[in-house]
């Protein structure tokens, strides 16, 4: 199971809603909140492709927390809809990839293979997670976000660890944090796609027993 239970998924909303309540009052919507989240995503992985690694973990931190507030703004006012939805989850993986893209391009800057190599596997599992949630409730296996509750490494997760590596590589000034931050979100993805599989080969067997 994952350490972000449903009951702490919404204590974190309860503590959001009222900071999206704010920007729904100035003229924000859910979707725009959406696509603002995606343009800041895009800046960080822009200045991690510079080797900017400090202000790219601060706007990963920032546009990673600022992810929760179109959801929770269109449940809070009654807006959220499959379309907002579908728009969220699409962008939020998207954004996701390009920042993994702009880490290895820094790091081939860099010269530093090693982590461009990493930062490809991290990229990979990571999407595999995301995939094995999808597919598995477009198939009926798990209702609801239930799946968002199976695995140690959700998207929230391997947001804080990947913020963390960038921020000390940016104070510490070497690659090695960056390193050991991929290296962590690969192998607990990877742990993570092996959990999701067995639930749903479980999930399949209780059906075919009924």
């Amino acid at each position: 199971m994952s350490v972000v239970t449903p009951s702490v998924r919404d204590r974190v909303r309860g503590i959001a809603t009222p900071v999206a309540l704010a920007m729904g009052r100035v003229g924000l919507t859910p979707n725009a909140l959406t696509l603002i989240g995606f343009a800041g995503t895009c800046a960080a992985a822009i200045l991690a492709a510079l080797q900017a690694w400090l202000p790219a973990g601060i706007l990963v931190l920032v546009f990673g927390a600022f992810d929760m507030f179109d959801g929770t703004l269109a449940r809070a006012t009654g807006r959220a809809s499959k379309l907002g939805a579908f728009l969220d989850s699409v962008f939020d993986r998207w954004g996701e990839g390009i920042v993994y893209v702009g880490i290895v391009a820094g790091c081939v800057a860099a010269g530093y293979q090693a982590g461009a190599i990493l930062a490809a596997a991290a990229m990979t599992s990571a999407f595999m997670v995301s995939y094995a949630r999808a597919k598995s409730e477009g198939l009926g296996f798990t209702e609801g976000t239930g799946m968002a509750a199976v695995g140690l490494a959700p998207r929230e997760i391997r947001l804080v660890i990947l913020t963390i590596g960038l921020l000390w590589t940016g104070l510490a000034g070497g690659l090695g944090p960056l390193a050991a931050s991929l290296g962590l979100i690969t192998i607990l993805a990877t742990i993570t796609i092996i959990q999701r599989i067995l639930h749903v080969v479980n999930q399949n067997r209780k059906q075919e027993n009924q």
